[in-house]
C-alpha cells in the first residue's frame, strides 16, 4: 500500500473525523426523517417524545440545512478549524455559499 503523497513531497496524514460532529450530524438528519416521514409532527411533540429540550433540538436541526460541501468536509474529517458543534448550533444562514464564508469553510 502507498500513502499519498501531497504537494510538497511529504505523505499526506490521514484526517479523522471529529466524532462530536459526526454525532450531531447523524442525530439530525435522523430527527429530520422523523418529521418528514410523520412520526413526530411538530418540533415541539418530537422534543417531548424524544426528550430533549426543544430548543435545542431545533438548533440541532438546521444542521440538515448545512451546504453538502461543509456536510461533506465533517464527513472526511477534513472541515475548517473554525467548524465546530458549537459554532454550527449558532444562528446560521441557509444560503450555502454565505454559510462557508461565515464559517470560513471552503477549500
Amino acid at each position: 500500500m502507498v500513502a499519498p503523497v501531497a504537494d510538497g513531497g511529504e505523505a499526506a496524514v490521514p484526517a479523522r473525523a471529529d466524532p462530536t460532529l459526526l454525532k450531531a450530524l447523524t442525530r439530525a438528519f435522523r430527527y429530520q426523517r422523523m418529521l418528514d416521514t410523520g412520526k413526530y409532527t411538530t418540533i415541539g411533540e418530537m422534543a417531548a417524545g424524544e426528550r430533549l429540550d426543544r430548543g435545542y433540538l431545533g438548533r440541532l436541526l438546521q444542521l440538515t440545512l448545512l451546504a453538502p460541501d461543509i456536510v461533506e468536509a465533517i464527513l472526511d474529517g477534513r472541515q475548517a478549524e473554525g467548524v465546530t458543534l458549537p459554532r454550527l448550533l449558532e444562528p446560521l444562514t441557509p444560503v450555502w455559499n454565505a454559510q462557508g464564508i461565515a464559517l470560513d469553510a471552503h477549500d
